[in-house]
């Protein structure tokens, strides 16, 4: 059986390849005590949900995804990665994962989804066959907290967008352990919004033509939401191993561990 790869040997061009990133998960599920389900199929491809084994402590879920934009490569594999590593972790607390939810996106290196739209604006969608799917499984689940693995062509450095219902903003540390990995996006504005040193966060809700996916898992009660972006002209290793570092870093941070 092949090796789950390295981001090494993903630099040497299996990073779209959307069948062998699932056929990783399988390998991994069981040692990591994981539950892998099909949520639906978009363009003939199925999109797949994973959640622990582990019965209800009572305690907030932990909710991470990757791929909602299919040419972002190193969110789904820098989370493969780090749940490769964090075995324990996973057996031991409530996880919900989405390994990769724009599978045709991500076969052709595009940024939109089957039907040719974004996604990441589309999760108001009360109709759309895959956002019934996500919502049916997210129903009546405590969450204590979203991330959502991103990436950025104009990037010129990792950023990170905050939700947070908290009164203590975790961003600025959590860009400071990215920082070891690839430094932090010195822009001042990204998509219009104001940056401070690599951080954007925001007490009130946005208003945007669509709502993404961090909006509405902060609206479905995530206290804290969590959009990461590493600059996706990057080096290929460096920027999985950025994803990983967020992702280790936003839940010590957070104190959801």
């Amino acid at each position: 059986m092949e090796k789950v790869p390295s981001a090494l040997t993903l630099a040497q061009h299996r990073s779209h390849d959307y069948r062998f990133l699932i056929r990783c998960w399988r390998e991994l599920v069981e040692e990591a005590g994981l539950r892998m389900r099909i949520l639906t199929r978009v363009g003939g491809m199925p999109v797949y949900g994973l959640e622990s084994k582990s019965p209800d402590d009572g305690r907030p879920e932990i909710y991470i995804s990757a791929g909602v934009h299919g040419d972002e490569v190193a969110g789904p594999w820098g989370l493969l990665e780090w749940a490769r590593e964090n075995g324990a972790l996973l057996r031991e607390r409530r996880f919900l994962l989405f390994p990769a939810m724009n599978p045709v996106g991500m076969i052709l290196n595009t940024r939109m989804d089957h039907q040719g739209r974004d996604l990441n604006r589309s999760f108001h969608e009360l109709e759309d066959e895959l956002m019934v799917a996500w919502r049916k499984l997210m129903e009546g689940r405590k969450l204590a907290i979203g991330l959502c693995l991103h990436e950025d062509y104009d990037g010129q450095g990792c950023y990170l967008y905050e939700l947070n219902k908290t009164r203590k903003t975790i961003g600025k540390a959590v860009l400071q352990d990215c920082a070891e990995v690839i430094a932090v996006d010195g822009r001042r504005s990204m998509d219009g919004s104001r940056s401070n040193e690599g951080l954007i966060a925001k007490r009130k809700i946005p208003v945007l033509p669509g709502l993404p996916e961090a909006i509405v898992l902060h609206e479905l009660g995530a206290p804290v939401a969590l959009t990461f972006e590493t600059p996706s002209e990057f080096s290929l290793v460096d920027r999985v191993r950025a994803q990983k570092t967020f992702i280790t870093s936003a839940l010590k941070h957070a104190c959801v561990l």
